[in-house]
C-alpha cells in the first residue's frame, strides 16, 4: 500500500496566525485639570451673570417705578417670575445637555464630556443622585463643609484625576 505525500511544513488552508494587536480607536483620553477648573469658572460665570443683570434690572427697575407711584407689588412679581424662570430655564438646557451628550454649557465648549470609568454612557440620574445630590448634601454640613469643598477639588491631582464626587458616582470627565 502506498503512503499519500507527506504535508508541506505550510498548511495553506489553515487558520492565518498572525499576531494582531488589538486596536482601541476610541480610548479615552482624560480632560486637562486646567481645562476642567475654567469649565467650572465658565459654568458659576453663567450662573453669575444672570444673577447679576436680574440684580442690574432691579437695582434700576424698582426705583424708578418707587418714584413713579406705580404698583410695586405686580412689578416685584413680575421680576420674581422673570427671574425664577431664567434659573429653570439654565436648569433645564444643562439637564438635557447632561442627559443627552454628558455634557454641561461650559463642558460642550471646551469639548469635555463626563462618562462611567468603564467609558459607558452616564445616566442623567447618576449624574443628579450619585454625581451632584451627594456633595452638595455634604457641603451644606456646618464646619464639615468647607473641609469637604476644599477635599473634593483638591483630589483632581491624584493619578487618576477624579474629584470626589467623581468616586462617589464612578465617573470620568474625559475629551469630547
Amino acid at each position: 500500500m502506498q503512503q499519500p505525500p507527506p504535508l508541506p511544513h505550510i498548511n495553506p488552508y489553515a487558520a492565518p496566525v498572525a499576531r494582531i494587536d488589538d486596536y482601541h480607536g476610541d480610548q479615552l483620553v482624560l480632560a486637562d485639570r486646567a481645562m476642567r477648573l475654567v469649565a467650572k469658572i465658565v459654568d458659576g460665570a453663567i450662573v453669575l451673570g444672570i444673577i447679576a443683570v436680574l440684580g442690574i434690572v432691579a437695582a434700576v427697575a424698582l426705583p424708578a417705578l418707587q418714584n413713579n407711584g406705580q404698583n410695586n407689588e405686580a412689578a416685584m412679581i413680575a421680576f420674581g417670575v422673570v427671574a425664577i424662570a431664567l434659573m429653570i430655564s439654565l436648569l433645564v438646557v444643562n439637564l438635557v445637555l447632561l442627559h443627552r451628550h454628558g455634557q454641561t454649557i461650559a463642558k460642550r465648549m471646551f469639548g469635555m464630556r463626563i462618562v462611567r470609568s468603564d467609558g459607558s454612557r452616564c445616566s442623567l440620574l447618576r449624574l443628579i443622585f450619585a454625581r451632584w445630590l451627594p456633595t452638595t448634601l455634604l457641603s451644606i454640613i456646618p464646619l464639615l463643609g468647607y473641609v469637604f469643598s476644599l477635599i473634593d477639588p483638591l483630589l483632581i491631582f491624584r493619578l487618576d484625576q477624579r474629584c470626589m464626587h467623581d468616586l462617589i458616582a464612578d465617573t470620568i470627565v474625559v475629551k469630547a
